[in-house]
């Protein structure tokens, strides 16, 4: 099974990345135009498939913050998106800034819709994570813990664990010698601190600062003229994912500019091992060293995955990549490569998930495509959109009902005859529109049940009054929403 999509896609605000390639001019893209939502106008995405994705994928949504590179015209774009498997917005939430790792996680066993939002200039970041329920009301807003709860929390992990906990990163300027890279002795830099914080009290359950284990001597990069100073911090490590390892007691930290992941004792923080980088505790078989690396996680078959950037500057070709990290022989040998399928590198970002039914979704980050492949790396589909960048791409299961009601105007298209525009903004279960019309609210009669044609529905009608409501039906023809026509 294959299928291509093309997407076309968005330009949007300045992204500003420590270390990360420069975008040129982005083209502007085509838009959707909503009479019932003049106020979203995300852009279009225009799929061409040639044969059906898998039929346990079909309700996945896809879930996107794409952002531009490059602070362009008053017809930029930025924000966050949800996707049905036609390319149709589901949900677009626009005009609140950049948003970071949009996606579906769990918490106090309910789904939650989060991201990472605020000013994108790592590593000195302002932002914090933001937690939606399924009505899209906000329950939480998380950020650092103890003595850094003064600052807010980098824009690279959101994740929550089972334990109600969020892993974070944050970065805090530190004196430190230099002159192993050519700085000064009284130098300065960016030093990491990962944090998992309850998320229910704000409390640090455990705390990692990345001078205490690593080095400067181990970067991989270069200090430029002009950094390592307290007004410029040499960014000496870049941290940019922390998972929660299998055994539940440890911590996967990816650190993109010593081109390495640390695996941490969950309670004390302790290093445990560092795999690849200048101090590898692991032999890196045939094709298993990675560079500029994000997103490390250890998968159920106790493979670690993550998306090699190898850039910027560049070294290879980018990819997904499936480790077998024997830690009893401390071995890394390459399971499975995901390869880009042209000739892509990817300067910035990017990800790796495995969907439930075993295929490899990868987000290429700076580059603007995301790819799925089976487990066994054959490329299923490659997903372009035009500009700008994506943080991470994910496919979820995402059902939610609005707790704002729906929105409808109308127009008239001939005499007689009234054009209902319908739509409700990240609701996932209407199946159809039924529209009433009469002099008052005791009067209202049925005029038209429509099917739900998109985000947006238009319906040609005659009112029986100067009265019409909308309501929303979901599968069972019951409605699950309504609003007066405006």
């Amino acid at each position: 099974m294959s299928y291509r999509a093309l997407f076309a896609s968005v330009a949007a605000a300045t992204l500003l990345l420590s270390g990360c390639t420069a975008g040129e001019e982005v083209p502007q893209a085509e838009r959707w135009d909503f009479h019932s939502r003049p106020d979203l106008n995300p852009p279009k995405f225009d799929f061409n498939v040639s044969s059906a994705p898998p039929e346990e994928e079909k309700d996945l949504k896809t879930f996107l913050g794409p952002k531009g590179q490059t602070a362009a015209d008053e017809e930029s774009w930025v924000g966050g998106l949800i996707l049905d498997s036609a390319g149709q917005p589901v949900w677009a939430r626009q005009g609140s800034g950049q948003m970071w790792d949009l996606r579906v996680q769990e918490y106090q066993d309910e789904p939650v819709l989060t991201w990472w939002e605020g000013l994108a200039q790592t590593p000195e970041t302002a932002g914090e994570v933001v937690m939606l329920d399924d009505s899209y009301n906000e329950i939480a807003r998380v950020g650092m813990g103890g003595d850094l709860a003064h600052k807010t929390s980098d824009l690279h992990e959101t994740t929550i664990t089972d334990d109600d906990t969020m892993l974070l990163l944050s970065y805090i300027k530190t004196q430190t010698d230099l002159s192993s890279v050519g700085g000064a002795k009284d130098g300065w830099v960016w030093e990491g601190v990962v944090q998992e914080v309850d998320i229910a009290t704000g409390e640090p359950v455990v705390e990692w600062r990345t001078l205490d284990d690593v080095p400067v001597e181990q970067t991989e990069s270069k200090l430029k003229d002009g950094e390592g100073t307290e007004e410029e911090p040499f960014d000496y490590i870049h941290l940019n994912s922390v998972s929660i390892d299998d055994d539940g007691k440890s911590l996967l930290v990816s650190a993109r500019n010593t081109h390495a992941i640390y695996q941490l004792d969950r309670r004390n923080a302790d290093l445990h091992w560092v795999l690849g980088g200048s101090a590898s505790d692991f032999e890196m078989g045939e094709g298993a060293t990675f560079a500029w690396q994000h997103d490390a996680q250890r998968r159920d078959d106790g493979m670690i995955t993550l998306f090699d950037n190898q850039a910027a500057p560049r070294l290879g070709d980018s990819r997904g990549l499936r480790l077998d990290v024997d830690e009893e022989a401390k071995k890394a040998t390459v399971v499975t490569e995901y390869p880009a399928p042209d000739d892509r590198s990817s300067g910035s970002q990017g990800n790796f998930q495995e969907l439930d039914n075993g295929n490899v979704l990868i987000g290429w980050g700076s580059e603007p495509h995301f790819s799925e492949f089976t487990n066994d790396g054959k490329l299923l589909y490659d997903a372009t959109f035009t500009g700008g960048s994506n943080y991470r791409a994910y496919r979820f299961d995402w059902q939610a009902t609005p707790s704002a009601p729906p929105t409808a105007t109308k127009s008239e298209p001939g005499e007689g005859i009234t054009r209902v525009h319908m739509s409700w903004n990240g609701a996932t279960e209407v199946e159809s529109w039924r529209i009433l019309s009469g002099d008052s609210e005791e009067q209202l009669t049925e005029t038209a049940v429509v099917d739900r044609e998109g985000f947006e529905t238009a319906a040609d009608v005659s009112p029986t009054g100067s009265r019409i409501v909308v309501e929303a039906l979901d599968e069972n023809k019951e409605a699950i929403g309504s609003t007066s026509v405006e």
